[in-house]
């Protein structure tokens, strides 16, 4: 059997995706036969979203959006990817300040373009950053949401190892 490759993406300014997403990599790395790959969107390139079998993709919100050099990941992978991941399975992780659902449906919609398939609901935690200072804090997220962070990036490895997805 081949072993599947789990591509997580993420950017992060204060450090909540970072730790979000790295707990995702850190459930999916649990799993036998599945190589999980955690890049910054910045690094991420097309031959790594081909390379890749799933993805989680982790972006903070920002002015009620995803992250800038999330989109911009998006926009430089398109073209390459554009019927070529069609059917994968993805994740979306959000840390968001307010309620994180435009930032969701932002992803959603460039997951749809890409024809990517949803294997959850977005999951978003919020830090509830409302002040120029607690936006610019560092963040530190909690046990509980990194365990849900952690149970998402198993449960797409278990699927891509199962053939599930």
């Amino acid at each position: 059997m081949n072993p599947k490759t789990l591509l997580v993406v993420y950017h992060t300014m204060t450090g909540g995706t970072a730790q979000m997403a790295q707990a995702a990599a850190e459930g999916a790395r649990g799993e036998p036969g599945v190589q999980v790959r955690l890049l910054r969107a910045p690094d991420a390139q097309p031959e790594d979203v081909l390379g890749a079998d799933g993805y989680v993709f982790a972006t903070p919100e920002n002015l009620a959006a995803m992250a800038g050099l999330m989109k911009d990941f998006f926009d430089r992978c398109y073209y390459a990817a554009l019927d070529r991941v069609n059917g994968r399975p993805y994740a979306t992780l959000i840390c968001a300040g307010s309620d994180g659902q435009n930032a969701a449906r932002q992803l959603e919609r460039i997951a749809t373009g890409w024809r990517l398939n949803a294997i959850a609901p977005a999951l978003i935690v919020c830090t509830h950053a409302q002040t120029p200072e607690a936006i610019a804090r560092p963040k530190q997220i909690g046990a509980d949401d990194l365990a849900q962070c952690r149970e998402l990036g198993a449960a797409l490895a278990a699927g891509l190892a199962l053939g599930v997805f």
